[in-house]
Order: C-alpha cells, then structure tokens, then sequence
C-alpha cells in the first residue's frame, strides 16, 4: 500500500519519472544495474537488508530520500547525506516539498557539473550532452530534441526542456524552438540554419536573438 501511494504521487508531479518499483533491496539492486536512476524513495525497514544498510554498501547510489514509520532513524538519515525523511503516513504536501528539494538539487548540481540531461524516450532514459544537442522543438504536450543523429521525442514543455539546459548556451528564437548557438551554421532573413535544418527567427525576439548570436564565441562560420 505504501509502494502504491507514493507511485501515485510520482505520478501527479511532471519532473518525476517513474523507472520502477521494488519490493525489497534485492530486486532494487538489479534495477540499479540496468537503469541510471537518480533519485531513490527508499524506505528503510526492508526484508533481507535495512535501507540503511544497502546505501552504505552501494558504490556511486543515487540520491536518497529515505521514508519511514519510525522517527528514530531521522539522525541516522541525514548522516548517510540524504536529501529528505519522509516519516509514514506521507501526505502529498509533505512528499511533494521533499520532490521540489530534490529538483532544486539536480538542477543546482546539472548546471554546476555535468554536461548532459537524461531524457525518458521510448520508455528508456537516454542520456543526451549537451554539445550534441542542434535544437529543441515544442509537440504540444512533448518536445522533440534534434541532434545530427537522432530524433529523441520527450514527454515536457518547452519551459521545462529550457531549465534544464544551459542558459549561455542556447536560445529561444521563436515560441516553438530552443537552438544551440553553436550549431548555427548561418543566418539568412529570418531563419537559422542548422545543418540540414531550418529554425524561424520571430519578429518580436530578432534583435535579442541576434545580439546573442553575435556576441557568442562559439558561432560557426
């Protein structure tokens, strides 16, 4: 019942993607080999092996917050670096001010350290750098990431794919499209031209579009 209802919650907020749900540390250490997870909701009282326990046997694990009926472990928690402790029962005001701490985490830590986003396509997390990204696309409800390779279709706003990225590097020139202004090949009236593709300048954004282009370092001639 507790799996279920914090299934529920993940389910109701649009920056958590569910890779999976386990019973006990066994069959959460496989999933751990297969899928590059970033956040645990990991409880602490499990068959076989405590929470606490397969954290600090767990080369590399991802971030953890750590739920619980027993408010003795609270201290121990916030040794192990934990993110949050969610004691049972959960409400969803309490689950979701633990979810905004973790977003607010991975996207202090994204910008500072790493090159790259994962992104849920197909049903698999695919990890995508930076570098290689030519364009964002806007799909109602998705967003298309275009790279010289592959096409990747995710499940996000354009706003959210924005915040995600980083904000010297790429650009919004019309309401649909975030472009990387290093793969700007050249500009012609008003469109961009990305390799083999075309992105439209809007009217209203030209000048600060340009401005930005031009003062890059990175602009390809």
């Amino acid at each position: 019942m507790a799996r279920k209802g914090l299934q529920g919650y993940v389910e109701k907020i649009d920056f958590l993607q569910l890779v999976g749900v386990c019973e006990d540390a066994v069959q959460l250490n496989s999933l751990l080999r297969q899928d590059p997870v970033q956040l645990l909701f990991l409880d602490i009282e499990m068959p076989y092996i405590t929470g606490i326990d397969f954290l600090k046997n767990t080369p590399n694990p991802p971030k953890v917050i750590f739920t619980t009926a027993y408010e003795q472990y609270a201290i121990k928690g916030y040794e192990l670096d934990v993110l949050d402790y969610l004691l049972k029962p959960i409400s969803f005001d309490r689950f979701l001010k633990a979810a905004n701490k973790a977003y607010d985490y991975f996207q202090t830590r994204q910008q500072a350290d790493q090159p790259y986003i994962f992104v849920k396509s197909d049903g698999r997390l695919e990890k995508v750098n930076f570098d290689e990204i030519l364009f964002v696309e806007a799909l109602e409800n998705y967003v298309a990431i275009h790279t010289a390779s592959r096409k990747l279709i995710t499940h996000s706003t354009l706003k959210g794919m924005q915040e995600n990225l980083p904000a010297k590097q790429f650009i919004q020139p019309h309401k649909s499209y975030l472009v990387n202004i290093s793969a700007i090949n050249s500009i012609e009236g008003n469109l961009l031209h990305i390799g083999k593709f075309q992105v439209p300048i809007s009217k209203y954004l030209k000048d600060e579009v340009m401005e930005r282009i031009v003062n890059h370092k990175l602009l390809k001639k």
